[in-house]
């Protein structure tokens, strides 16, 4: 019997969306308040957590995993488009000046973790960022690129998906996809379980970044209130 992992997957993970776009970080993002040290430290820990993803789901697919290999769908890929974001933001030595914040550490374990233990599980973080990553790609890349004047691609590798013709045609392809892997509903039950805990390691992230890109404006302000009381100043 065909298990409707897509559509459990979607209304199982309703309120952990709605909860990660209300995170402090992801709110700004969405305002345009974008700081450029804090963003690159979220482009970072992308390429932490993707690296990690395409690693274990590209042995796994090699391997011929009847659960992980369908959904490996290498136009999806991101570690190469964060690399080139990354190589604009940090320089040509970039791989020599980043690494993972807490949360991003403990996000990898967990993949790694259960690419060993529970490869089926691997779905669940390949549909929460992925398609999230494909859904709301393009307006995520207008929102970074007026708010951190940059070109149109310049830095926002990460949100282009050119091998990906129509994403309404791609999401219905994956859908279907999803919905004939192999596993019963014990199996989909438990993938949904960890999408849920895919958003709270994003959230963790977003918290943890939140906490830079508030200090980052605190600072701005600082500047701008002490300028306007220097002596002899004209300002309020």
């Amino acid at each position: 019997m065909s298990i409707a992992l897509a559509s459990q997957l979607r209304e199982g993970t309703k309120k952990a969306h709605t909860m990660a776009e209300n995170t402090g970080f992801v709110r700004c993002f969405l305002k345009g308040v974008v700081e450029k040290s804090s963003y690159r430290k979220l482009v970072a820990d992308l390429f932490f957590v993707y690296s990690a993803m395409e690693e274990e789901i590209g042995k796994l697919s090699d391997q011929g995993h009847p659960v992980v290999a369908p959904v490996s769908f290498p136009v999806l890929h991101r570690r190469a488009a964060l690399e080139n974001d990354l190589e604009f933001y940090f320089g040509d030595g970039w791989s020599n000046l980043i690494e993972p914040t807490l949360s991003a550490k403990e996000y990898v374990a967990r993949i790694h973790q259960i690419a060993k233990d529970a490869p089926e599980l691997l779905v669940a973080h390949h549909y929460t960022r992925y398609i999230g990553d494909l859904s709301g790609g393009q307006i995520l890349k207008n929102i970074a690129q007026k708010a951190m004047n940059l070109g149109e691609h310049d830095g926002l590798r990460f949100y282009e998906f050119h091998d990906i013709d129509d994403e309404k045609e791609f999401k219905a392809l994956y859908s279907q996809t999803l919905d004939s892997l192999p596993i019963d509903q014990n199996m989909a039950t438990r993938i949904v379980e960890e999408a849920n805990m895919a958003f709270k390691f994003n959230m963790d992230m977003f918290e943890e970044l939140e906490g830079n890109l508030v200090a980052a404006i605190g600072k701005v302000l600082f500047g701008f209130i002490t300028r306007g009381r220097r002596p002899g100043s004209t300002e309020d």
